[in-house]
């Protein structure tokens, strides 16, 4: 047994090193191991690589002396060891919880970019228009009556797109901030959907498109504002009846499935390519031409915050809402929870 301070450094250093260098090895061996186990394997490195040492300086001779000093080891493992294990688990999830925010704050970064890019060219469109048709009626350019007649509707008409998406624009805001406050109360979602269906029906007229409801007789009872509702409905509707061609049909469906209602807008239009699925009910996302329906002047038609508008007002209901490709055409899906489950 060494005695002298240079030799006990000298032991505790040879015994201790070779167990330091062995768990580098494993730790460079083993990358593909967890973070909890790779915080275990650093905590068991020092306890192995001192009792190591006091095994050395020991003498290799098992005394009582180095019996109570592998006692106390141990048990010091043994409270390190799952100390160590529980913060590896915390330091994991907060590595996802992290790496998911980021992810979130730049995806919403680029919402927010793809928004501004949208509005800037969609409110500078039918600006101009109005502004060169106003010049036109104001310079006495168009004097003749149909003229006339025809360029204040054009007016009107422009007029109402800039409203519809300024009121998206107040209403994507909202949500975005969480600046949304809905009155939640108990109501009947046959009633919304039929709201929606006698709201919606000139324009399934005009575009030849047969808008049908199909909903059983007992109610459907939900919590939630009925004008929010209203709004996710008739945007699912509006969107349907844009990508639906001429002769095809569109049609709203209600159940109750457990705890859960639903309603389902099905149409029979292009489909949604499976490029676009994962992104449709994202701020001002068209995608691409096929589900990019346009007006009759041949620009985007809605402010393309339909879909993420409707998504928002689902979410403040509890719900959840879902898109999805048939045999023929596509269909979007409204889950809320039934009043006896909230």
């Amino acid at each position: 047994m060494p005695t002298d301070m240079p030799d006990i450094v000298a032991y505790a250093l040879g015994f201790s090193i070779p167990i330091v260098l062995l768990g580098a090895l494993v730790m460079h061996y083993a990358r593909k191991m967890s973070l909890t186990t790779s915080m275990a394997v650093l905590v068991l490195i020092p306890t192995l690589a001192t009792f190591a040492g006091v095994i050395g300086v020991s003498g290799l001779m098992f005394t009582a002396e180095l019996e109570r000093t592998a006692i106390v080891l141990i048990v010091v493992a043994a409270v390190t060891v799952p100390a160590a294990v529980a913060l590896g688990r915390f330091q994991a999830k907060r590595t996802v919880w992290e790496k998911e925010i980021r992810d979130q704050e730049r995806a919403a970064e680029q919402s927010r970019r793809e928004l501004v890019a949208w509005v800037s060219h969609d409110l500078r469109t039918p600006l101009a228009g109005i502004r060169a048709m106003s010049e036109a009626l104001t310079d006495g350019v168009v004097s003749d009556h149909e003229d006339v007649v025809r360029y204040a509707k054009q007016i009107v008409q422009e007029t109402n797109r800039l409203g519809s998406m300024v009121d998206d624009l107040f209403e994507m805001s909202k949500i975005n901030s969480g600046a949304l406050n809905l009155t939640l109360e108990p109501l009947d979602l046959h009633e919304v959907i039929d709201e929606v269906v006698a709201a919606s029906q000139p324009t399934a007229n005009r575009s030849k498109v047969t808008l049908r409801a199909e909903q059983p007789d007992a109610p459907i009872m939900v919590c939630g504002s009925d004008r929010a509702l209203g709004r996710v409905l008739a945007n699912l509707v509006s969107n349907a009846i844009a990508h639906t061609p001429p002769g095809g049909a569109i049609d709203i469906s209600a159940g109750v499935d457990g705890k859960h209602a639903w309603t389902r807008v099905d149409d029979s239009g292009p489909g949604i390519p499976e490029d676009d699925l994962p992104r449709i009910f994202e701020v001002a996302y068209r995608g691409t031409s096929a589900r990019s329906p346009v007006a009759d002047d041949g620009l985007p038609a809605g402010s393309g915050m339909g879909l993420a508008i409707a998504a928002g007002l689902v979410e403040a209901h509890h719900g959840r809402i879902s898109a999805a490709n048939r045999d023929r055409g596509s269909r979007f899906e409204v889950r809320l929870p039934l009043v006896d489950n909230l």
